[in-house]
């Protein structure tokens, strides 16, 4: 996973870069429900023009939990915006993609994304797409809050485990996955 985190800089980087040299509106973002799985997250968007933005999310979480249980994964959400008011304010709809890997055992995840999880790890990759709407409030020029949904598809594949510490291989796996893609309350920072 330590190339992995290469590539999510790798990504960052090539969102912030064109914000910062052209002098667009860019918002800096963190979302709190991955704060609350333990997961350090960060998000840029930048306005394209008066109705559409692009964001790049990307979240790491390298850290096991008590007695080994964990959701250690890398994730890159890039998507594209469409706002009803004009950028950053009120609704908004959206396109986004989703690709990672993870390396978890011995927790319950919503959504029977990977049945079993809190008796076997999985250890693999996903890719896949969906749908989102949110919401975005203004504190005053520079703070915010936003709330959005997504629904989609996922494809992933893995190597299942028998527990979360020990035992062979027991299998290969895919698997397809039709269902929510994208939970986020974030708070948000413009820089311009």
């Amino acid at each position: 996973m330590r190339y992995d985190m290469r590539f999510l800089i790798i990504c960052l980087s090539l969102v912030l870069a064109p914000a910062v040299t052209n002098g667009q509106r860019l918002n800096v973002k963190t979302n709190l429900l991955a704060w609350a799985t333990t997961t350090p997250n960060l998000g840029f968007e930048m306005a394209v023009n008066d109705r559409y933005t692009v964001q790049l999310f990307g979240s790491y979480n390298p850290f096991s939990l008590k007695e080994n249980n964990k959701l250690k994964h890398w994730l890159v959400q890039p998507e594209a915006r469409w706002w009803t008011k004009g950028v950053f304010q009120g609704h908004f709809v959206g396109l986004h993609l989703i690709g990672g890997q993870f390396n978890a055992g011995g927790i319950k995840m919503p959504f029977n994304i990977l049945p079993d999880l809190d008796d076997y790890r999985y250890q693999g990759w996903g890719v896949g797409g969906g749908v989102s709407y949110g919401y975005q409030w203004r504190f005053n020029k520079r703070w915010g809050l936003e709330a959005s949904v997504g629904v989609g598809y996922a494809r992933m594949g893995y190597d299942k485990y028998p527990c979360e510490k020990c035992g062979e291989k027991i299998g290969e796996e895919k698997k397809n996955y039709f269902g929510p893609t994208k939970a986020a309350i974030s708070i948000i920072y413009t820089i311009k």
